[in-house]
């Protein structure tokens, strides 16, 4: 028996997913193990096409500050140059000699005036010197807002410090196995309201046309009151399940990806927090267990939550 028949006869796909159908014209993963979409969009500009302020938001933090510094030290190279071309002699307390040296004073004039502290050593002369330091003190003032509220927003946004384990497990569960996946918190925050949602999606031939498939997996517990410890997601394979007869064979060749979305509730920020990500197949261990990543401390008044032991497995048959 093919696996499309093998898996319709016992699962209804859903339609409503937000990812293609047509396989043909899908490449790669669905979500990257990050949790965003696969898709890189194309035909339309890229300034456009890019949130600039969504980006700030989200790169990574030494991204972030290298961006903010470069940007400080090109605006001071720009305005430096100016005043050089103007005539340093219009800067009154410039006494260099040499044009490295001009040009280093008036770059150090370019920054006081940038960042409106103005030590007085150096002062613009004419009205040609004076307008473009106006200008660039009005250039700073803004600049620093905007720099300031991209501070600000990347401090205050609402995350899900949440980890995935890096595979899912197909493991022996009461009498039969069922898919797990392990997720943890791993910052001093409180999760409250947590819920998971868990779709496959597989590749499939039907009548010489492949699509995708979409199938909501059901889920012994999808839903928890809090999160503070670690959390294995478990999706019994019975007879319903698209999983049911599948094979250890199966899940080295046959095109399918997990993937999960957790939603929970940030009682610190009062908000909603999200966070993804997916397992291909060849991401599915078949036949192990995850290993115990808590216990008891010595005193036995707390428990230990080993945050490093969230990918710990062990092979087992069944």
């Amino acid at each position: 028996m093919s696996f499309i028949k093998k898996i319709n006869a016992k699962a209804k796909s859903q339609a409503n997913t937000g990812f293609g159908t047509n396989a043909s014209s899908y490449g790669g993963r669905f979500v990257t193990k990050s949790g965003n979409a696969n898709v890189r969009k194309t035909g339309i500009g890229f300034l456009d096409s890019i949130s600039w302020y969504h980006t700030m938001l989200t790169i990574s933090r030494w991204k972030f500050l290298f961006i903010v510094v470069l940007f400080y030290f090109s605006v001071n190279c720009f305005f430096a140059s100016l005043y050089y071309l103007i005539g340093v002699e219009n800067l009154n307390g410039i006494d260099a000699t040499t044009g490295l040296d001009k040009f280093g004073q008036s770059f150090f004039f370019s920054i006081q005036t940038f960042t409106t502290v103005g030590y007085g050593h150096i002062s613009p002369s004419g009205f040609l010197t004076s307008s473009v330091a106006a200008v660039e003190a009005l250039f700073g003032l803004l600049s620093f807002a905007i720099a300031t509220g991209l501070f600000y927003g990347r401090f205050s946004k609402p995350k899900a410090h949440i980890l995935f384990s890096e595979n899912a497990l197909i493991a022996p569960y009461k009498d039969g196995k069922a898919l797990m996946m392990r997720l943890t918190p791993f910052k001093n925050t409180n999760l409250t309201d947590v819920e998971v949602k868990v779709t496959l999606g597989i590749q499939l031939e039907d009548k010489g046309v492949v699509t995708n498939k979409f199938y909501i997996l059901d889920m012994e517990m999808d839903r928890i009151n809090s999160l503070n410890l670690s959390w294995t997601l478990v999706h019994p394979i019975v007879e319903s399940s698209p999983f049911f007869d599948l094979t250890e064979k199966d899940f080295k060749t046959i095109q399918g990806e997990i993937i999960v979305f957790v939603k929970a509730f940030d009682d610190m920020f009062s908000n909603l927090v999200v966070k993804r990500t997916s397992y291909v197949f060849n991401e599915v261990v078949y036949g192990a267990k995850f290993d115990l990543m808590y216990s008891r401390n010595q005193e036995q008044s707390r428990t230990i939550l080993e945050i490093d032991k969230l990918n710990d497995f062990k092979k087992v048959t069944f």
